[in-house]
């Protein structure tokens, strides 16, 4: 399962009334770290889409969401689960890493 694109509009619809935990990358083209990590969280989407989504929020497309949850740098990893906060990761990691993490955040 590809990440899910996540709008201002569609995050309380798409991440905070998700029935499974939901893993938010906040991004933005220019950011070289987001563009580094993106490959491997492509494919964490896929291998654990079953009890994961992977959603990519643009934050100079949508800069209410990053400003509600103080995003100060990015990439910045979030995990939600039952529409609140539940972990928090910023920077680029290796793949390993970042699956590490969403099995101990979930």
């Amino acid at each position: 399962m590809p990440s899910q694109k996540v709008t201002d509009q569609s995050f309380q619809r798409d991440v905070l009334e998700s029935g499974k935990p939901v893993l938010v990358d906040f991004w933005a083209e220019w950011c070289g770290p987001c563009r580094q990590i993106s490959p491997a969280l492509e494919e964490l989407a896929n291998e654990l889409g079953a009890k994961l989504t992977v959603a990519k929020i643009n934050i100079d497309e949508n800069p209410s969401v990053p400003n509600r949850y103080g995003v100060k740098g990015i990439p910045t990893l979030m995990i939600f689960r039952d529409g609140q906060v539940a972990a928090t990761k910023m920077g680029a990691l290796p793949k390993t890493k970042i699956k590490e993490w969403i099995e101990s955040s979930i």
